[in-house]
Parts: structure tokens; C-alpha cells; sequence
């Protein structure tokens, strides 16, 4: 009898850390899941700049990814309240598929980070001196103009890269860099490139680009190794509870 009792005991404190840790496991999908969302929204207009599809395949996985952590927290959450030995070991497998689609992402990442930072070294300075303000690439002018004024950069290595613009060399007036690259920007303020007035000693674009894309690489690190962290304390607690079930005489 008294062993019974300590059993049930054992089961309900395994049961309520399960329960803790789904919802923790819950958060961090849901801030996946956020910062997924974030990047499609917020940082669509760069797409137009990359010849490659791994900036916005990269947000579309971070969204799925949260969405699947947020799905098992919730399967974690009922296999749990209910005691359900069967939802349990769905939910550990899942537990454990996640863990290791992490590892495989993460190795991912890295080798995709490479191709991407080739890609823009190599296709930022052609797009932005072949397609900014040309007919039909409006998209391209709005992401350049954007980039100028939220890195505070110009040009893609530096604001002389706009003397071989085509948009540049076709216009009558005196215009040498977008009026986007001004610190105030106004209209035809682009024809003095004067370092108080444009963004010209902080640096080319790309290098702000960069850096931007590499931030978001550990944001994204940080939280793949906090949720993997979450996801073996998971397992580990699930795998204790469907002990202590399996033990319980009903």
C-alpha cells in the first residue's frame, strides 16, 4: 500500500514537470514561430536583392518549424493530463524526430550561410547597378532604397560603386548616388556625395548585410539549442512517466 502511495506521488510530480516543460517547449515554438514570421514580414524586400531562394525557404522552415514544436508541446500537454501510454510514445518520438531534423538543420545552416553570403558578394553590386530604377524591377529599387536608409550604408562595397549604375549614367542632372543613401534623405539630395550628407565612411551595404544575416544566425542557434536542451529533459521525463504508468496497477 505504502509503495502504491509513493508510486502515485512519484507520477504526479513527473506528470506537473512534464506538464512545465511542455509549456516552456510551447514558448520557445512559439518564438520560432515568431521569428519566422518576422523575417518573411519584415525582411521580404531583401529577397528581391538575391538570386537565390534560401532567404525565404529559410523563413518558411522556421515557421513550420515552430508550428510542428508548438503541435507536440500540445500533443506533450494531453498525453500528460491524461496519462495516455499510447500519446506518450507518440509524443517521445516526435520529441526525438525534431532533435534530430535540429542536427541536420543546423549543418544545414551553416553550409546555406556560405552559399548565401557568396551570393550576395557576388549578384548585390550587379543587381543594384543593372535594376535599380528600371522598369519593372520596382521591387528591387524599394529593397535598395530600404537598405540604404536602415543600415545606413550606400552602395553595395562603397557609394562609388553607383558611378557604373545604368540608372546613373542615363540621367540629366548632376544625380551621383540614390537620394536613399542621404542622412536626410530629400529629393535630388543625391548630387553632393560629401560625407555629412551621404552614408559614405560607414561602409558598403553588403557588409551591413552580412552582419544583419549572421546576428539572425545565432538568435537562431540560441534558440535551437535552448529548445534541444528542453527536448532531452523532455524525453527524459516522458520516458519516467510512462515507467511510472506502466508500473501502476489500474
Amino acid at each position: 500500500m505504502e509503495s502504491q502511495a509513493e508510486n502515485t506521488c512519484g507520477t504526479i510530480c513527473l506528470k506537473y514537470l512534464l506538464f512545465i516543460f511542455n509549456i516552456l517547449f510551447w514558448l520557445a515554438g512559439g518564438a520560432v514561430l515568431a521569428v519566422g514570421v518576422w523575417t518573411l514580414v519584415e525582411k521580404s524586400d531583401y529577397i528581391s536583392l538575391l538570386d537565390s531562394s534560401l532567404y525565404s525557404t529559410s523563413a518558411y522552415i522556421l515557421i513550420a518549424a515552430g508550428s510542428i514544436v508548438i503541435l507536440t508541446g500540445v500533443i506533450g500537454c494531453c498525453a500528460t493530463l491524461k496519462e495516455m501510454k499510447s500519446l506518450l510514445i507518440v509524443y517521445l518520438i516526435l520529441l526525438l524526430c525534431i532533435f534530430l531534423l535540429e542536427i541536420v538543420a543546423g549543418v544545414l545552416a551553416y553550409i546555406n550561410y556560405q552559399e548565401l553570403d557568396e551570393d550576395l558578394r557576388q549578384n548585390l553590386r550587379v543587381t543594384m547597378q543593372q535594376k535599380y530604377q528600371q522598369p519593372g524591377e520596382a521591387s528591387v529599387t524599394q529593397a535598395v532604397d530600404r537598405l540604404h536608409q536602415e543600415f545606413k550604408c550606400c552602395g553595395s562595397n562603397s557609394s562609388s560603386d553607383w558611378s557604373d549604375s545604368i540608372w546613373i549614367k542615363t540621367l540629366a542632372n548632376e544625380q551621383l548616388v540614390p537620394d536613399s543613401c542621404c542622412k536626410s534623405p530629400s529629393e535630388f539630395c543625391g548630387t553632393r556625395d560629401h560625407p555629412s550628407n551621404i552614408y559614405k565612411v560607414e561602409g558598403g551595404c553588403i557588409m551591413k548585410l552580412e552582419e544583419f544575416i549572421l546576428s539572425q544566425l545565432y538568435i537562431l542557434g540560441a534558440l535551437g539549442v535552448g529548445i534541444a536542451f528542453l527536448q532531452l529533459v523532455g524525453m527524459m521525463f516522458t520516458c519516467c512517466l510512462y515507467q511510472s504508468l506502466k508500473e501502476e496497477p489500474y
